[in-house]
């Protein structure tokens, strides 16, 4: 099994795995082994589902102003926990192709792979989310129809997703793309970097 079936069959069982409780505050019962790529690919999704229910929740237009405050910095800390899990995926990639030697021609990539498997785990939460759009039942005849149809292109994308994913990983192996990875580098969560917050010092 390649590196994107991995991601795939993990992606799926880790969503499913949520919908058991289908609770954002249900533990996290991961069962791989800490300090693996296994367990930090579940965890990823893991986190993508949790926060696809708290951007439902917090569009909830009855929703006490208090309450959507917690949520909205739930999901910052959310945000922050998914990039930097998303930079450790990296680190894996990092280790395993920063000594291919470079093609003389060798391209370079708009984005690092983790965050290309980002894409891919949010799909597999968008794919489970649309097959619960196209199996309800007290919805019109247009809605389920509209609802079919963007289920046959996240199929399709998901097939793409993996194709290219797939490819890109075998270019980094043979040197035709260069390995690179940029942080984010991200500053409203660093109290030295955003203003607001050093400003109160």
């Amino acid at each position: 099994m390649n590196f994107v079936e991995l991601s795939n069959r993990i992606f799926a069982q880790a969503v499913k795995d949520y919908h058991r409780t289908d609770d954002v505050d249900a533990p996290i019962h991961n069962p791989y082994e800490a300090g693996t790529i296994e367990y930090d690919l579940y965890l990823k999704n893991w986190i993508d589902t949790v926060q696809w229910h708290l951007e439902d929740i917090i569009r909830d237009p009855n929703i006490d102003p208090l309450e959507a405050l917690a949520l909205k910095r739930r999901i910052d800390h959310s945000n922050q926990d998914r990039t930097d899990l998303v930079e450790r995926i990296d680190s894996y990639f990092w280790e395993k192709f920063h000594d291919v030697q470079p093609q003389k021609d060798a391209r370079i990539n708009t984005e690092s792979p983790a965050w290309a498997i980002d894409r891919l785990s949010i799909l597999h939460v968008k794919l489970w989310h649309m097959q619960e759009q196209v199996d309800r039942k007290d919805v019109s005849e247009a809605q389920h129809a509209q609802c079919e149809a963007k289920m046959a292109v996240l199929k399709e994308q998901l097939v793409d997703m993996t194709t290219s994913i797939g490819q890109l990983l075998a270019d980094y192996e043979t040197g035709t793309r260069i390995m690179k990875v940029y942080r984010q580098m991200k500053m409203y969560n660093d109290p030295n970097l955003n203003p607001v917050l050093y400003g109160k010092k």
